[in-house]
């Protein structure tokens, strides 16, 4: 029987998380405040990540949120009273390293959205590996409707969606429903509400199942071959190829597909 263990982190608990069954979830926990992403949060989602990363017993990450909105962005206030551009800038920086430790993670992330989700928290969805929403979440880049244009939400809307449909939301600055966000490729799929738990429980547990090596060598060398031309991109999963094929879990899948039962993986 699989045991689930709840840590609440600092911070007035602005970060819940619990592990089940190879799975940690971390749910935002600043309803009052839309779930922004305050300083503390993010430097909170940046500590909680790296030391997921160390943690071989996590094979799934799920990221959700208390009240009814999913993430809405920095948090203004914070920014109107950062003053400073350094201070300005470094805030910036943090946000982007913590974004980018969620590509660098051997465990894949799902952005379960049960709300609305704008600008940074669009990012955050965007960032995510996959993610599945609510028929009745909402998703926008705003900023261009108080004079402010989301330049880093873009960088991953752009990289998730086509270039047309992200400057469309950056233009338009208006919500899009979920069938929409599903259509232009921003999430994977839109259920219905009361269907949401089900749905990323049974995506999790599916993940789960798998080799972990496999799926932190596939997840690294995905996002890596991205960024090569085509031909590069191929001489590099050629040298992945070779790794996988002489790992333990690959022997032994190969082993228990040819002997018809279910492989016993060893994360190696």
């Amino acid at each position: 029987m699989s045991t689930m263990t709840a840590t609440a982190l600092p911070e007035d608990n602005i970060l819940l998380r619990s592990d089940q069954g190879g799975v940690a979830t971390l749910t935002l926990n600043r309803p009052k405040s839309g779930n922004s992403l305050s300083h503390d949060l993010v430097n909170e989602l940046q500590k909680t990540f790296q030391a997921i990363a160390k943690d071989p017993s996590v094979r799934v990450i799920i990221i959700t949120a208390n009240g009814r909105l999913f993430c809405t962005g920095h948090d203004l206030n914070e920014s109107l009273n950062t003053k400073h551009a350094e201070d300005k800038r470094a805030a910036n920086i943090v946000c982007a390293s913590m974004l980018q430790t969620m590509l660098d993670l051997p465990q894949p992330i799902i952005a379960k959205v049960q709300g609305v989700a704008t600008a940074a928290g669009c990012e955050l969805v965007a960032t995510c590996d996959l993610a599945i929403a609510s028929e009745s979440s909402k998703f926008a880049t705003p900023g261009v409707n108080i004079g402010l244009w989301c330049l880093s939400p873009q960088v991953a809307v752009s990289r998730t969606i086509s270039p047309k449909h992200a400057m469309q939301m950056l233009l338009s600055g208006k919500l899009i429903n979920a069938e929409t966000a599903a259509r232009f490729g921003l999430i994977n799929e839109a259920v219905p509400d009361k269907a949401l738990d089900a749905r990323v429980n049974e995506l999790t547990r599916d993940i789960a199942s798998k080799s972990s090596y496999t799926v932190a060598l596939g997840k690294e060398s995905f996002y890596r071959q991205l960024e090569m031309s085509r031909r590069d991109a191929y001489n590099y999963v050629n040298e992945v190829m070779i790794r996988a094929f002489n790992s333990k879990d690959a022997e032994e899948g190969i082993t228990a597909f040819l002997e018809k039962r279910k492989p016993e993986w060893e994360g190696r």
